[in-house]
């Protein structure tokens, strides 16, 4: 039986939903993830987009629990926090089972 969440639990993740909606934000993710933690100069490097404007976005990502950022000397490090996937995942397996469950229903009524 599929595990229903809260409303409660739901608004509270719709900033992290928000975040990963964006292409741009879906590529510093894809970065994060293959390279590890990393700074601006280096998630800058090989886009068209400036400093400024990714760094935007990582504070968008930041406010969405997505990263975390830390000093190392002058640079900014910015490192996924992959509970915060990980929770994504989990409500789309929530509504992957309760789709399942009433595409289940559909059948069994047609079929009868």
């Amino acid at each position: 039986m599929s595990r229903r969440r809260n409303t409660a639990e739901l608004v509270a993740d719709a900033p992290l939903f928000f975040a990963l909606g964006d292409a741009t934000r879906l590529r510093l993710v894809s970065r994060l993830c293959d390279d590890g933690p990393q700074s601006i100069a280096e998630l800058t490097e090989g886009t068209d987009l400036t400093r400024q404007a990714i760094t935007k976005h990582l504070r968008v990502m930041e406010d969405a629990g997505l990263v975390n950022v830390t000093r190392s000397g002058r640079a900014t490090v910015w490192e996924l926090e992959p509970r915060r996937l990980a929770q994504a995942r989990r409500h789309l397996d929530t509504i992957s089972e309760q789709w399942d469950d009433a595409l289940d229903r559909l059948k069994a009524f047609v079929e009868e």
